[in-house]
């Protein structure tokens, strides 16, 4: 069914815009994916919906496969290259009978070889290809991979010398354990394994008992392995020279990146940290996959009235914008996002960042480098010379570079910057404790943004949760607003990893910094008072932006309570 039919038949059927079905057409020319995974994918549809409808257009059952668990057993039925081949997968078997999902069930001849070559009666089932591509990753290529890596290292595990008393092992040693074949293989799977889950991190831990691998999939860890004990120091040795990084260096902290490209010649690349532990290095891996780095800032979570503040105060010719919030939350996307909005020709943008996360076209980066004298203090004063417009801090440490800051943005400079704080009002006070004087704080600072970031609920297995409505109301949501609210939890599917949640959306506080908020701050008032007078004017606290999220069925209660406090 070509996009252009597709399309046409989904709006005639209600089930989709005018305006949407543009934005997915416009979306498949830059991406290739076929009209209707795009429209799932902007979240126009859900996967059921889709499905239902072409089921109907085909005449052919449907199957959701993220909802599923396929034997594996069943899987290996049709040999993975006839899989790849057809873009068909067995999923379930009834004595002669073989049910098979295929994203074109109008391919005969794919169904007559696949009877031939099985031997089986084929009925054949609907299904999309994103779901499909997915299914395959999970009951092919990835489970398979692993377990033959982990039984490969199994064997090898008496050949490898490993460290059974304190003594230390060589260089070369460690750099001949690292490089046989299966040790590789494995820290390879592991890292692919990363990519296709959305990990954000890779948590590498030896410990006196055990050695685990984590992964950290919408900012929560989960295990995925315990290789054996005796394997450690191989693939952490096999880690860090990926990252380019000393192995005989065992007592010292370690910084490296990794550069990884996979199918379809996609490229990531990983932060590395070694820290010397008390049972040996840890290594965490952040993996920057600048495919799914989402810059769009109608899409991060902003609410309506407090984009269009934010966006007021980063188009002001000069100030200075600062987001806070703990490591983790979404700070540097956001600032992203805002360079990316402000990123014309006529604009001379210049970035100090440590470390220098995705590279923007366009924009002059600098890698902080503390040890040589490179700090943020140093990168700010350098950039004052190098006629700027914009200037982004990567984070704002200490006074010096907070004074600096501040003088560039009464200077005519636009200054974005990140701070670790609580609340966007607790920022000011951060500021003056640093020793920076109210008056100037008062004259440079345009708004305050304070945001965490939320998981939200898998679509998939979104269902009602019966909360009650007087736990709204003690949240904080009117009376009225929370009779009138639906709360939804995730059951837990394969899509989601049994989770409930599938990917995260940002809660934001927006503070601008009006003539009475200035007031306050060259009186001396405190975080409340400043709180106090913020929301009188309309700011809304990230409870509010969260029990806004719950209205719109996006996140949990459970969640909203987790990452936020009462006001």
């Amino acid at each position: 069914m070509k996009s252009e039919y597709l399309g046409e038949k989904l709006l005639k059927a209600g089930l989709i815009t005018q305006e949407q079905l543009n934005e997915a057409l416009k979306a498949q020319r830059t991406t290739g994916t076929r009209i209707g995974s795009q429209l799932v994918k902007l979240g126009y549809l859900t996967e059921k919906q889709l499905l239902d409808f072409m089921s109907k257009q085909y005449g052919v059952p449907s199957v959701v496969l993220r909802n599923i668990n396929i034997d594996p057993r069943v899987a290996k039925l049709i040999p993975l290259s006839m899989v790849r081949k057809y873009l068909a997968i067995p999923f379930e078997r009834e004595g002669s009978k073989l049910k098979v999902a295929m994203a074109d069930p109008t391919d005969i001849y794919a169904v007559d070889d696949l009877k031939f070559l099985t031997g089986y009666a084929v009925e054949v089932y609907l299904t999309l290809d994103d779901s499909l591509k997915w299914a395959i990753d999970k009951f092919y290529d990835q489970a398979a991979s692993l377990d033959q890596a982990l039984d490969d290292m199994k064997s090898l595990t008496e050949e490898i010398s490993v460290e059974e008393t304190g003594e230390e092992i060589s260089a070369g040693e460690l750099a001949k354990e690292a490089d046989e074949a299966p040790v590789i293989k494995l820290v390879n799977l592991v890292m692919v394994d990363a990519i296709r889950r959305g990990a954000s991190d890779i948590h590498v831990e030896p410990y006196e008992k055990f050695f685990r691998i984590r992964f950290r999939l919408d900012g929560m860890l989960y295990n995925v392995m315990k290789p054996p004990m005796r394997l450690k120091n191989a693939i952490i040795s096999r880690m860090k020279i990926m990252a380019k990084l000393d192995i005989a260096e065992r007592r010292l902290p370690q910084d490296g990146r990794i550069k990884l490209k996979i199918e379809g010649g996609k490229e990531v690349e990983f932060r590395v940290s070694v820290l010397p532990t008390l049972f040996g290095e840890k290594v965490v891996l952040r993996i920057l996959d600048k495919s799914n780095l989402q810059l769009d800032m109608t899409k991060l979570g902003f609410e309506e009235d407090a984009l269009r503040k934010f966006k007021e105060s980063i188009y002001k010719p000069w100030g200075m914008v600062l987001v806070t919030g703990p490591t983790g939350s979404g700070k540097t996307t956001s600032l992203y996002s805002a360079l990316t909005e402000l990123n014309i020709i006529e604009r001379n943008i210049s970035t100090a960042e440590d470390p220098v996360e995705y590279n923007l076209p366009g924009i002059n980066q600098v890698h902080v480098h503390e040890e040589i004298g490179l700090t943020f203090a140093a990168a700010l004063r350098s950039f004052l010379r190098q006629d700027p417009d914009i200037i982004m801090v990567g984070e704002i440490r200490d006074f010096e570079t907070a004074e600096i800051g501040i003088k560039a943005a009464l200077t005519g400079h636009l200054v974005l910057s990140t701070l670790h704080t609580n609340d966007a009002p607790s920022t000011i006070n951060r500021l003056l404790n640093m020793g920076v004087e109210p008056f100037l704080v008062a004259s440079s600072v345009n708004l305050i943004v304070a945001q965490r970031l939320a998981r939200k609920i898998c679509m998939q297995c979104r269902v009602k949760d019966d909360i009650p409505k007087e736990t709204l109301i003690q949240m904080g949501m009117p009376p009225q607003e929370a009779e009138a609210t639906e709360c939804y939890k995730g059951n837990g599917c394969p899509a989601c990893g049994n989770t409930g949640y599938k990917g995260r959306i940002a809660l934001y506080e927006v503070m601008p910094i009006d003539e009475a908020i200035k007031e306050l701050v060259l009186m001396g008032a405190s975080a409340t008072e400043l709180k106090k007078e913020a929301i009188r004017q309309g700011m809304k606290t990230l409870r509010q932006s969260g029990l806004t999220k719950i209205m719109e069925g996006v996140t949990s209660v459970p969640e909203v309570l987790r990452i936020t406090i009462a006001d």
